[in-house]
Protein backbone atom coordinates (compact mmCIF):
# COMPACT_ATOMS: atom_id res chain seq x y z
CA UNK A 1 0.00 0.00 0.00
CA UNK A 2 1.34 3.20 -0.74
CA UNK A 3 2.22 6.46 1.72
CA UNK A 4 -0.56 8.35 -0.52
CA UNK A 5 -3.12 5.40 0.06
CA UNK A 6 -2.39 5.05 3.63
CA UNK A 7 -2.74 9.02 4.52
CA UNK A 8 -6.05 9.04 2.28
CA UNK A 9 -7.20 6.01 4.49
CA UNK A 10 -6.84 8.04 7.56
CA UNK A 11 -8.00 10.74 6.76
CA UNK A 12 -11.32 9.27 5.36
CA UNK A 13 -11.37 7.39 8.37
CA UNK A 14 -11.45 10.58 10.86
CA UNK A 15 -13.79 12.26 8.54
CA UNK A 16 -16.23 9.56 9.22
CA UNK A 17 -15.79 9.28 12.86
CA UNK A 18 -16.50 13.09 13.36
CA UNK A 19 -19.25 12.76 11.44
CA UNK A 20 -20.46 10.07 13.63
CA UNK A 21 -19.83 12.19 16.97
CA UNK A 22 -21.45 15.21 15.59
CA UNK A 23 -24.60 13.54 14.65
CA UNK A 24 -24.64 11.61 17.99
CA UNK A 25 -24.01 14.47 19.88
CA UNK A 26 -27.14 16.32 17.92
CA UNK A 27 -29.10 13.25 18.44
CA UNK A 28 -32.40 14.16 20.61
CA UNK A 29 -32.75 12.44 24.49
CA UNK A 30 -33.80 9.20 24.91
CA UNK A 31 -36.78 8.80 26.74
CA UNK A 32 -34.74 6.88 29.39
CA UNK A 33 -32.53 9.91 29.25
CA UNK A 34 -35.53 12.26 30.37
CA UNK A 35 -36.92 10.19 32.78
CA UNK A 36 -33.48 10.19 34.35
CA UNK A 37 -32.97 13.52 34.82
CA UNK A 38 -36.56 14.57 35.96
CA UNK A 39 -35.88 11.72 38.60
CA UNK A 40 -32.95 13.27 39.90
CA UNK A 41 -35.32 16.73 40.32
CA UNK A 42 -33.84 18.23 37.31
CA UNK A 43 -36.56 20.37 35.18
CA UNK A 44 -36.70 21.91 31.88
CA UNK A 45 -35.58 25.28 31.86
CA UNK A 46 -36.09 27.89 29.18
CA UNK A 47 -33.89 30.73 27.62
CA UNK A 48 -31.00 30.04 30.29
CA UNK A 49 -28.71 28.22 27.68
CA UNK A 50 -25.83 29.90 25.84
CA UNK A 51 -25.91 29.13 22.24
CA UNK A 52 -25.36 25.85 20.90
CA UNK A 53 -25.47 24.21 24.11
CA UNK A 54 -29.60 23.31 24.97
CA UNK A 55 -30.77 19.58 25.86
CA UNK A 56 -33.23 19.39 23.09
CA UNK A 57 -35.63 20.70 20.72
CA UNK A 58 -35.17 24.49 20.35
CA UNK A 59 -38.24 25.02 18.06
CA UNK A 60 -38.40 26.25 14.35
CA UNK A 61 -34.86 26.23 12.85
CA UNK A 62 -33.20 23.39 15.39
CA UNK A 63 -33.76 19.79 15.75
CA UNK A 64 -32.18 18.94 19.13
CA UNK A 65 -29.38 19.21 21.46
CA UNK A 66 -27.08 21.53 20.82
CA UNK A 67 -28.83 23.40 17.58
CA UNK A 68 -29.67 26.54 19.74
CA UNK A 69 -28.51 29.73 17.74
CA UNK A 70 -28.36 32.87 20.17
CA UNK A 71 -27.32 32.62 23.70
CA UNK A 72 -30.70 32.39 26.21
CA UNK A 73 -32.89 31.23 23.15
CA UNK A 74 -36.24 31.59 24.86
CA UNK A 75 -37.72 28.45 23.04
CA UNK A 76 -34.14 26.34 24.39
CA UNK A 77 -33.91 24.71 27.31
CA UNK A 78 -31.61 22.82 29.26
CA UNK A 79 -32.23 20.65 32.55
CA UNK A 80 -31.14 22.39 35.55
CA UNK A 81 -31.85 21.53 39.22
CA UNK A 82 -35.66 21.59 40.22
CA UNK A 83 -36.55 24.94 41.50
CA UNK A 84 -34.03 27.28 40.35
CA UNK A 85 -35.06 28.09 37.14
CA UNK A 86 -37.30 30.96 37.33
CA UNK A 87 -34.81 32.16 40.13
CA UNK A 88 -31.52 31.94 37.20
CA UNK A 89 -30.45 35.49 36.87
CA UNK A 90 -29.58 36.51 33.29
CA UNK A 91 -27.99 39.68 31.25
CA UNK A 92 -30.62 42.24 30.97
CA UNK A 93 -32.53 41.26 34.04
CA UNK A 94 -34.00 38.37 32.55
CA UNK A 95 -34.99 34.97 34.47
CA UNK A 96 -35.32 31.44 32.98
CA UNK A 97 -38.71 29.90 32.66
CA UNK A 98 -40.84 26.56 32.88
CA UNK A 99 -42.50 27.62 29.59
CA UNK A 100 -41.25 28.42 26.38
CA UNK A 101 -40.66 31.94 25.67
CA UNK A 102 -40.97 34.25 22.26
CA UNK A 103 -37.27 36.15 23.02
CA UNK A 104 -34.21 36.33 21.23
CA UNK A 105 -35.86 33.90 18.40
CA UNK A 106 -33.41 33.41 15.16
Amino acid sequence: MSTRSIVSSTFLASAVATALSSFAAAAPLTDAQVRDAMSRGMEKCYGVVLKGQNDCAAGPGTTCQGTSTVDYQGNAWKFVAGGTCATMQLPGGRTGSLQALTRDLR
